[in-house]
């Protein structure tokens, strides 16, 4: 039998694992040029993985909730007119999906084998050319809480759990998911709420986290006296509640932060804002109009226009060939920090140069949408060229910021709050914000820094003036 093994490609910018959430096709099924056969959750999105290849699916290499590494075997696929059965082993490899029929409105040649050698869907490892495959044929998985409806009388409802990280994580803890709590939408049970069972649930005996015989035997001895759990911390001495691995975005998160401070010798200038004007400015658009960019989208557009006038804070420095080089572009992939269930994530505006505030405002709303709602993109998701950092939503002044690797800057913006500033000689009381730019000194003097982060604190501080020249 004449078999093609697709292995799994990096979906993002060297993601090294990805976990299978769901498969698409099973063992016996044809597939076609880019249909989807598989979802699976990377450290920053859902994404669907298409078929490369036209055939008989003969082996899936994981079952559904598996961690898959890049580079290894996803589905090896017979190609057409290789005339030998399927071997019987295959279907035991996972947990294979039924058959599912074509997708409604596709008739007969809409639905047909497609003869192309190469994939139309671009992920990295695939090849690309102008053939559209069929697409998948079952409805989208949802990644959103679906309506409930009240359930038979002395039966509980069914708890809503979308993600099946928060399904491994409960599984992992030995918690039931009928006793959580969903605090999310409809009900929908978020990581949090599984975090917030373990640390409510001690955990229970486990030999593997026994104490651990360097461990003091009166300490030992007084823990189990009083009833303590025998899961002991021996570096401690104290009771576990949990190991949780980091996983997913998580995981990618701490690799990127160690990467950067590994890597960049960053330094980090700061100022003060005086944002009244800025707000008022925003209060009259709305008052005229009924809607108004937000603070973010202002402050996303004088960031585009001072990386058009300091271009060294929109560069990567890169090693090629065993040299260091800055690396210049022409145009803007704005990215900005977004907190989300799965953990803190960039999306990413491509081409935001010269686009007004009201524009990026309303893109920077619907990436974080999708981004929240896990259907972002890995384009949406990479290849940024500068990154900004709200931490005033969560209530605090200034960061020492880490740089997103391998940009070369990042500004933060703290909350606005009343404090006293003299305004013409006289002392009053103005919305005062403070910035912080964090810079790779490699790329840049201080002197460019403190002038590109003086012309944002300008601009905030008259935004209009600054607005009639762009």
């Amino acid at each position: 039998m004449s078999l093609q093994v697709f292995l799994l490609p990096d979906l993002g910018e060297g993601l090294v694992e990805a976990e299978l959430v769901t498969w698409l096709v099973g063992v016996g099924d044809s597939v076609h040029i880019d249909q989807p056969i598989a979802e699976v959750e990377t450290a920053k999105s859902v994404v669907e993985v298409p078929s490369p290849f036209e055939g008989t699916v003969a082996t899936l290499h994981g079952a559904e909730g598996d961690t898959l590494e890049v580079g290894k075997p996803l589905i090896s696929v017979a190609l057409p007119g290789s005339g030998a059965a399927m071997p019987a082993e295959s279907a035991s490899s996972a947990r294979p999906a039924p058959r599912r029929p074509p997708h409604p409105g596709l008739d007969d040649a809409d639905s047909a084998p497609s003869t192309a050698a190469e994939s139309g869907n671009v992920l990295i490892g695939y090849g690309t050319s102008s053939h559209g495959g069929p697409g998948r044929t079952r409805p989208p998985r949802l990644h959103r809480p679906q309506q409930v409806t009240e359930p038979p009388v002395g039966r509980k409802p069914a708890p809503l759990v979308i993600s099946p990280l928060v399904r491994k994580m409960a599984r992992d803890a030995q918690l039931a998911l009928a006793d959580i709590h969903g605090s999310g939408e409809g009900g929908l049970i978020l990581r949090s709420d599984v975090e917030a069972a373990m640390v409510r649930t001690p955990a229970g005996p486990s030999p593997a986290l026994a104490p651990s015989p360097a461990l003091s035997p009166a300490l030992s001895g007084s823990l189990v006296a009083e009833g303590a759990p025998a899961a002991v911390d021996p570096r401690t001495g104290l009771p576990v509640l949990a190991r949780t691995a980091l996983t997913g975005a998580k995981k990618a998160a701490a690799a990127a932060f160690t990467r950067s401070r590994r890597e960049i010798p960053e330094a980090t200038v700061w100022v003060d804002v005086d944002a009244t004007t800025l707000l008022d400015l925003r209060a009259g658009l709305k008052a005229g109009t009924g809607t108004a960019p937000s603070i973010l989208a202002f402050v996303a557009r004088f960031v585009t226009a001072g990386l058009a006038r300091f271009p060294q804070l929109n560069t990567q420095l890169v090693n090629e060939n065993g040299v260091d080089t800055q690396v210049s572009f022409d145009g803007i992939n704005l990215g900005f920090a977004a907190q989300t269930d799965r953990g803190l994530v960039v999306p990413v505006l491509r081409g935001a140069q010269g686009r007004s505030a009201r524009a990026l405002g309303e893109q920077i709303g619907e990436l974080t949408a999708r981004v929240r709602a896990g259907k972002a993109s890995t384009a949406d998701l990479a290849g940024g060229t500068f990154t900004i950092n709200n931490y005033g939503v969560f209530g605090v002044d200034g960061s020492a910021a880490i740089i997103n690797h391998p940009e070369a800057a990042m500004l933060g913006i703290g909350r606005i709050v009343d404090k006293p500033w003299v305004v013409e000689g006289e002392l009053c009381v103005r919305k005062v914000t403070e910035l912080t730019l964090a810079f790779d000194h490699r790329v840049c003097d201080g002197a460019v820094a403190a002038g590109f982060l003086r012309f944002i604190a300008d601009a905030m501080e008259n935004p209009a003036g600054v607005l009639a020249e762009l």
